[in-house]
């Protein structure tokens, strides 16, 4: 708890408190990843801001033609703090 990471943009303001769903748990050497067993655990979290991947730059070239582009790309993300797992 009290972890703070970064995750796909999710809809919510700064200080909104959201559920997320989780994949695998692990706690000491118990690694549970059972679906049955995962939809008892809880994970809450607080969205504490909105932040921007790097940038990517896509360069397109065709050779002997003079074509030539370039793209970029920003993945959204959002950082947020985790407050409670109950498992």
């Amino acid at each position: 708890m009290g972890d703070v990471l970064l995750v796909d943009k999710v809809t919510g303001q700064p200080g909104d408190a959201i559920e997320l769903t989780p994949l695998l748990l692990v706690d000491g050497t118990t690694v549970t990843s059972d679906a049955d067993k995962l939809s008892k655990v809880s994970v809450k979290a607080e969205v504490v801001k909105a932040a921007k991947g790097p940038k990517i730059v896509i360069m397109k070239y065709k050779n002997k033609t003079g074509y030539r582009k370039r793209q970029g790309h920003r993945q959204p993300l959002t950082q947020v703090k985790i407050t409670a797992i109950n498992a």
